[in-house]
């Protein structure tokens, strides 16, 4: 009996504390104050930026782009060709980019040496009509000719006759293929020419 006393004795007592609990929490809450204030704060402060690392790191200088510089003209040989240019252009923009990647991934299945694949330029020509009953022309269509150019080097002359066949064997239709040694004139090309830039530097050199 006294065991069973006991522990109906702690029970209540229990029960009172909790009661007391609840009072004291509903006093000092607020309808103005979040109810998670009194509970497990620490999920909803800010860290201040404990565990950046970042900021400990030294600060690092940022490099300047380096002008491109043309690499050196690879000359032939009596077994292996220079360096090649195969120029592939269009009026289709997609069918030209297709068939560039498709002889880029040629050369390299017949393991021949790609140096790089690039685009050139866009050019752009208007095409003029005259009118039946005047002087005057007008512009009727501008047709848009893209470039593409990939370039080989250290091709053998066994290989030759058999690339330039399976190339005119896949060439698409309203494209134009042409194959043609490496010169400073086709690097030259590449770049957007400024005439006004030009002048400045001929002006200061004489």
């Amino acid at each position: 009996m006294n065991a069973l006393l006991k522990k109906v004795l702690l029970l209540q007592n229990a029960r009172a504390l909790v009661c007391v609990a609840s009072s004291v929490q509903s006093q000092v809450l607020t309808p103005q104050m979040p109810l998670g204030v009194l509970y497990r704060q620490y999920r909803s402060m800010p860290t201040h930026g404990i565990g950046r690392y970042k900021r400990l790191l030294p600060k690092l200088q940022k490099k300047k782009k380096e002008k491109t510089q043309m690499k050196e003209i690879i000359g032939a040989t009596t077994t292996k060709f220079g360096v090649i240019n195969v120029c592939v252009s269009g009026y289709d923009m997609t069918v030209v980019e297709h068939y560039s990647q498709y002889i880029h991934n040629l050369c390299k299945h017949l393991d021949i040496k790609v140096d790089e694949s690039y685009a050139l330029p866009t050019k752009s020509t208007e095409v003029m009509v005259m009118q039946e009953q005047g002087m005057k022309m007008f512009v009727d269509a501008v047709l848009k000719t893209h470039e593409r150019v990939v370039q080989i080097s250290e091709l053998k002359a066994t290989l030759f006759p058999i690339l330039i066949e399976v190339i005119l064997m896949n060439q698409p239709e309203g494209v134009q293929l042409c194959l043609k040694e490496h010169t400073k004139a086709d690097y030259l090309t590449r770049f957007k020419s400024r005439p006004e830039l030009e002048q400045l530097l001929a002006k200061i050199n004489n």
